[in-house]
């Protein structure tokens, strides 16, 4: 299932993808209202939100009988902005490349301590599951999955991941689907990933790895 998002911010995200990749320039100007509309498929109160956002922001410019223009660059992005910016389909499929090559390394160099962390995380993950707790589950399953990226030895790749997870938590607090019994179907997945990688089964770990992405969990 899709997170919901704003209209206005896909239009926005788009208006900046079109200035960063250098579509549109600086001092250009943009489409006009209808073809906007047109271009996006929304309506003209979703292009007008969006450019009065880009507008407050600096990038664009708003010339009244005149049009609108593009003001200034995107700027330079740290990666947790670009990753906000982005499409969601577009992160999921960089974390799901991700999470496989991560639990491969977990597999190799994990060691006992991150072992039973991992162990004690499933056990509030699944108290908080019993609790109807659906943040702090969610917090949980998240902490689960940075303790293997962390496992993985590499630790510029567990940095990268804990960017990754902060905007997917953001993306997944808005699915519908997101409730205790969504986290409850997929207890026993993650518990099976752990047991994967504590016996160093690199094929079994990356099996439970895609089931768990395949399911949204």
């Amino acid at each position: 299932m899709k997170t919901k998002e704003k209209l206005s911010d896909k239009v926005i995200i788009a208006i900046k993808n079109d200035i960063a990749g250098g579509r549109l320039k600086k001092g250009e100007k943009i489409p006009s209202e209808p073809e906007l509309m047109d271009l996006y498929q929304v309506g003209r109160s979703t292009i007008r939100e969006a450019i009065k956002t880009l507008a407050i922001s600096g990038i664009l410019r708003v010339q009244q009988g005149s049009g609108t223009f593009v003001a200034s660059k995107v700027k330079d992005e740290t990666l947790n902005q670009r990753l906000r910016r982005a499409d969601f389909e577009e992160v999921n499929a960089v974390r799901a490349l991700m999470e496989k090559e991560i639990v491969r390394l977990a597999c190799i160099h994990r060691t006992a301590e991150q072992l039973q962390l991992m162990q004690e995380l499933l056990r509030k993950r699944n108290d908080a599951v019993e609790a109807n707790a659906e943040k702090r589950c969610a917090d949980t399953d998240i902490e689960f999955h940075i303790t293997i990226a962390k496992a993985s030895g590499n630790t510029i790749l567990a940095d990268i991941y804990q960017s990754f997870t902060k905007v997917i938590k953001s993306f997944f607090s808005k699915r519908e689907d997101q409730t205790i019994a969504h986290f409850a179907k997929s207890q026993h997945l993650h518990e099976q990933l752990a047991q994967a990688i504590a016996l160093r089964d690199e094929e079994s770990a990356i099996h439970f790895i895609q089931h768990i992405l395949d399911n949204n969990y």
